[in-house]
């Protein structure tokens, strides 16, 4: 079904469309890689029916081995495919539209490993006034994939600890729901409990949960001066930044096998080609995915 479909898409570019026929041909090799895709996973669905996660998944794993042009390329065939699904065959939706066409020369940020993370934290001198904060922060940004201007304004009363949720205020005033596991939550907990008590906190800030000696609400400076203090620690080549764990935290759950779009609620993510995409994903499902797939969610809780 997949070759024939394959063969009318091209004479549909070729008749209809009138494209060149070197445009024609990598336009059909594309689609050529989707079908091998399905067969080596065993993934049985008609042109008329795949769904978007599928694509999504697809379009991931090739991605790994294409440059950001070659993507692109990708991406515009499969569109064109499912737009001649949808005018020539049928099919009722368009399953591509919330697929990004990724931006091309853009690098994106370096990632570190888990046991560069863990080697990060571990370098960390937890006998320091703000030890036990600067040690609660990384792994918040890790665990959590929160972005900078996210976590300075993590207020006490966002933390939904009972449920293994966060609460956070994202870009437009957006707020979402992170789940957050036992790890990480302790490691709060102890900061809290331990170093920020200690605080005479200023008036106004006494709901944010991490603060300066002050006793005030950090500032994005403070956060990128700890990242870096961290990295210097331990000699780290990388260049790193707060988002650099927002970017390893997604791509340690893509590379595990998460589900993309449970991955892109948490971050927080909008398609800047679509108006108001809502992505409707239950509670209960994004706190599996983070337990399923997060390196974080099985460790003991150590000093």
């Amino acid at each position: 079904m997949w070759a024939k479909t394959n063969t009318d898409f091209q004479n549909y570019l070729r008749f209809q469309r009138g494209m060149s026929e070197n445009t024609i041909v990598s336009y059909g090799l594309d689609i050529e890689k989707l079908i091998h895709y399905l067969q080596k996973y065993h993934i049985e669905e008609p042109p008329a029916t795949i769904q978007e996660d599928t694509l999504r998944q697809f379009v991931y794993e090739i991605g790994k081995e294409l440059n950001a042009r070659t993507q692109a390329r990708l991406i515009s065939s499969l569109k064109s495919f499912f737009k001649f699904m949808m005018y020539e065959k049928g099919r009722e939706d368009f399953p591509m539209s919330l697929i990004d066409t990724p931006k091309i020369g853009v690098k994106l940020p370096d990632t570190l490993s888990l046991q560069e993370i863990d080697a990060l934290l571990a370098a960390i001198d937890l006998s320091t006034d703000e030890g036990h904060r600067n040690k609660a922060i990384i792994e918040t940004l890790y665990a959590c994939g929160l972005r900078v201007s996210e976590l300075i304004a993590l207020r006490l009363s966002d933390l939904f600890f009972e449920e293994d949720f966060i609460r956070v205020m994202g870009k437009g005033s957006k707020q979402r729901l992170i789940p957050i596991e036992s790890y990480t939550q302790r490691q709060i907990k102890y900061y809290i409990e331990h170093q920020r008590t200690a605080l005479k906190i200023a008036k106004g800030h006494e709901d944010y949960v991490f603060l300066n000696r002050r006793g005030q609400q950090l500032t994005r400076a403070m956060i990128f001066t700890i990242v870096r203090q961290a990295a210097a620690n331990i000699g780290l080549k990388k260049k790193i930044s707060p988002h650099t764990f927002r970017h390893s935290f997604a791509t340690h759950l893509l590379e595990n096998g998460a589900n993309l779009r449970a991955i892109q609620m948490m971050l927080g993510h909008e398609n800047i080609t679509t108006t108001e995409i809502y992505v409707h994903v239950e509670k209960s499902y994004l706190r599996e995915v983070l337990e399923k797939f997060h390196p974080r969610q099985k460790m003991s809780f150590t000093q």
